[in-house]
This record gives C-alpha cells, sequence and structure tokens, in this order.
C-alpha cells in the first residue's frame, strides 16, 4: 500500500496512532517487520507511537487508566521507538500554542463537564472523535513529524463511510476514508491498513502473536441503537454475516470517491475551512441546494404558529439567513440576533446567543449539528474558543472600511422615522 501511493518519502518522520486495539497494534507490527534489516521491501522512514488516553471522558477510574497505559508502554518500549503518551485533558484544558501544565483533578472534571453538555452518544462520539484528531495533528507538529499513519481498516471505513453520510459529512467522504487525507497542508493523514478487513487482522494477530490491549470507550457495551456511529456498525456487521461482499462493496464504492476541486487560495485561508474538523466548508452554496431547503424546513418546522408578523414567503426566503439555532447565524452589526432562537425551553434571548451563532457560521454542516447538541459552549477547549475570536477579529477587519461610525451614521438623513 506505502509503494503504490508514494506519500512517505525515505527520513520521513512518521506518527504512528496506536490505540491498543487489533488493527493498530497489526499497523505497530507490520512497521517494525519492514524496517528490519531483512525485509524484502524495507521501509525507510522514522517512525514514532503515540497514544491518546481517552479515559477522562468515557468515566474510567485513574488506576485503570494507569493499567493500561502500563500495558501499552511495555509494548512500547520493546519496539525502541520513541512514544508519547498522551492525556485528553492535556488537549482540552490546556492551550496547545503554549506550555502545557500537569493533568489534575480539575482538568479531569473540566473534561467530564464538556462531555455532560453534549445531550446525544452520536455528538458525544463525533466531538470525541474531533478532539482526538486534534491532539495527535498538534503532537506531530511539535515533535517533527509530517505524515500520521491511523490504523482504519476495511471495515472500519465501511461503517465510517455509512455513518458520515448519516451525518452530514458526505462532503468530506473522500478525505475521511481515502488512503491520504491531506486537508491540513503541513501534516498528511495516510491510512495503509485500508486494504484489510477486520477478520483478516484477527488472523494475523494470531498467527503471529500480536499483542493487543481492550480499553473500553464511550460506546463500550452502548446498545445497537445508542448512537448513529453504532447503529451503523451493527448493521454493517450483521449483515457482512449473511452477506460476506458487503463491507468490501462499500469499501469499492469509497475508492471512487474524489473531492471536487477548491481554488486554489483555500489551503491558505483558516476561514474557509471548518472550525472543529478543518474540512472544507460545505455551508457556503448557492441558493438552491439541498441544504439551503434543510435549513427553511427547519425553520418552518420551529414555528409554533404564525404571529402577527407573519407573511408567506418572507418567514424563510431562499438564500435567506436562518434565523433560527440550526442554521447559518446571523447577527446584526450591534450582536442582536435576528429572530428568536426556538428550543426546547420556548424562545431565549439569553446574552449567550449572538456567541452562538457566531461560532456556528465557522462551522461546516455536520459540526453545526454536533454543536446544536451542546448547552453550555463555553465547555469547549479555550483553543477553539480563542481561535473562533481570532477569526471574527479577522472578519470584522476585513468589513471595517464599510462600516459607518456613529458621527457619519448620525449624518445620514431618516425617511419616515426610520
Amino acid at each position: 500500500m506505502l509503494g503504490k501511493n508514494r506519500v512517505i518519502f525515505p527520513g520521513e518522520k512518521v506518527l504512528l496512532a496506536v490505540s491498543g486495539g487489533p488493527a493498530s497494534s497489526s499497523m505497530l507490527s507490520q512497521v517494525q517487520e519492514g524496517l528490519s534489516r531483512d525485509a524484502p521491501k524495507k521501509l525507510r522512514f522514522v517512525p514514532g507511537i503515540i497514544y491518546i488516553d481517552e479515559g477522562g471522558a468515557s468515566g474510567q477510574s485513574m488506576e485503570e487508566r494507569k493499567r493500561a497505559v502500563a500495558q501499552l508502554e511495555s509494548v512500547f518500549r520493546a519496539t525502541n521507538y520513541h512514544y508519547h503518551i498522551v492525556h485528553l485533558e492535556q488537549e482540552a484544558y490546556n492551550d496547545l500554542n503554549g506550555v502545557t501544565s500537569p493533568i489534575t483533578p480539575e482538568h479531569t472534571q473540566a473534561l467530564q463537564r464538556l462531555f455532560a453538555s453534549v445531550r446525544t452518544p452520536t455528538a458525544k462520539e463525533d466531538l470525541l472523535h474531533t478532539l482526538r484528531q486534534h491532539l495527535i495533528l498538534h503532537t506531530a507538529r511539535t515533535q517533527g513529524y509530517t505524515k500520521v499513519m491511523m490504523g482504519d481498516s476495511c471495515s472500519r471505513l465501511a461503517i465510517k463511510l455509512l455513518s458520515n453520510i448519516s451525518l452530514g459529512r458526505g462532503a468530506s467522504l473522500a478525505t475521511d476514508t481515502g488512503f491520504s487525507d491531506p486537508r491540513h497542508v503541513d501534516v498528511v493523514i495516510v491510512r495503509p491498513m485500508r486494504d484489510y478487513s477486520s477478520k483478516e487482522i484477527a488472523y494475523y494477530n494470531r498467527m503471529f502473536d500480536i499483542p493487543s490491549v481492550f480499553i473500553p470507550g464511550l460506546d463500550s457495551k452502548a446498545q445497537d441503537k445508542a448512537s448513529i456511529q453504532r447503529l451503523t456498525e451493527s448493521f454493517v456487521t450483521k449483515l457482512q454475516t449473511d452477506f460476506p461482499s458487503t463491507v468490501s462493496t462499500i469499501y469499492r464504492t469509497s475508492e471512487k470517491l474524489h473531492t471536487a476541486c477548491l481554488p486554489q487560495n483555500t489551503n491558505t485561508q483558516p476561514s474557509a475551512k471548518c472550525l472543529l474538523c478543518v474540512c472544507a466548508m460545505d455551508t457556503k452554496l448557492e441558493e438552491f441546494s439541498a441544504y439551503q431547503a434543510t435549513l427553511i424546513s427547519e425553520q418552518l418546522s420551529q414555528r409554533r404558529g404564525p404571529g402577527p408578523e407573519f407573511t408567506p414567503g418572507t418567514a424563510a426566503a431562499p438564500g435567506s439567513p436562518p434565523a433560527s439555532s440550526a442554521g447559518q447565524g446571523h447577527s446584526s452589526g450591534g450582536g442582536q440576533s435576528q429572530g428568536c432562537e426556538t428550543g426546547e425551553g420556548g424562545c431565549s434571548s439569553s446574552a449567550k446567543e449572538p456567541e452562538t451563532v457566531d461560532l456556528k457560521s465557522l462551522l461546516c454542516y455536520s459540526c453545526r449539528l454536533t454543536i446544536k447538541d451542546m448547552t453550555a459552549l463555553d465547555a469547549l477547549p479555550q483553543y477553539i474558543l480563542s481561535e473562533a475570536e481570532r477569526r471574527r477579529s479577522q472578519m470584522r477587519e476585513e468589513i471595517s472600511e464599510f462600516l459607518l461610525d456613529e458621527a457619519e451614521d448620525e449624518a445620514i438623513p431618516r425617511v419616515n422615522g426610520s
């Protein structure tokens, strides 16, 4: 797979993301084999290992987390590769742009507060995946790695493809499931295990005595209908039992996916990418699109009845900025929200509403759904909130020359008292 794609070059530093599961453990073993002197096609890159401790998000005790880390460290030390054990709290509650402080119980409580603020298991799993990716990329950048190897198998990618479609990530399927994911520009994610099914990996590990460590996650012991991801996994695995070509058929479909050509300056403009998943923004579309139709439908469904100022054709004109929390946010120069945000508690005019709207305007469609399921946006990691504020400040600077100051605004003659 590496020889066919030719994206990793001799002497390049490559970070192996190992979770302890069968697929990533098999990937680590095959890298060891490829770097050995007796390998017929010797690999020539410099490997490193990273493990993300997610026990704080899944409710594991500190003793359980230490026990799992100790098991993995014994495996990592046997490889003689440089490895990094990183806790999810480090990413979520320390500034990734500066020096991180040691993990404390307060950090763990803050992380648990973040996931407690997410109402659905689907959004929790999506948020966990996003934070994990951020931390892996941050470690790769700070340690000088230019490539990251993920242990996604063919079976896992088939499940990911269908679940991502359900989550509204259709625009980024090619990068989410392909061999190479170059969306981050300076660090490229590769998936060398994507040709192997989970069954093949299990046989390989058994034949060559490859150790793996089971670590409970958010979806451990969850019901089949607990989340979209869990339901999709149950559907695909059960279908695969009766129809053995299911996974391979879905996988072959993923190989045919390609990302539409983007403007040349997209990679140099962070504002053109989602704040969380860093995929190309799929919300800035033409007037007559499925996305706009979805927003109009949701706006109409949230209305409790025609109000005194309601007239047909003006409530949700195609292309107009949505006023509800589900769509693209729109606020006036003074920061007042246009319209009323309707939620479980009815209309709300809290001070947090302008911030919510501004944050959603920086997200893709799927990440907006995740944020919509959160009850406390201030629980998000500080670096995400800081980046959102930086982008908003940049947007204000770009349009500052077109805004009127107070003196000029008062000099404009009023018509009919307006």
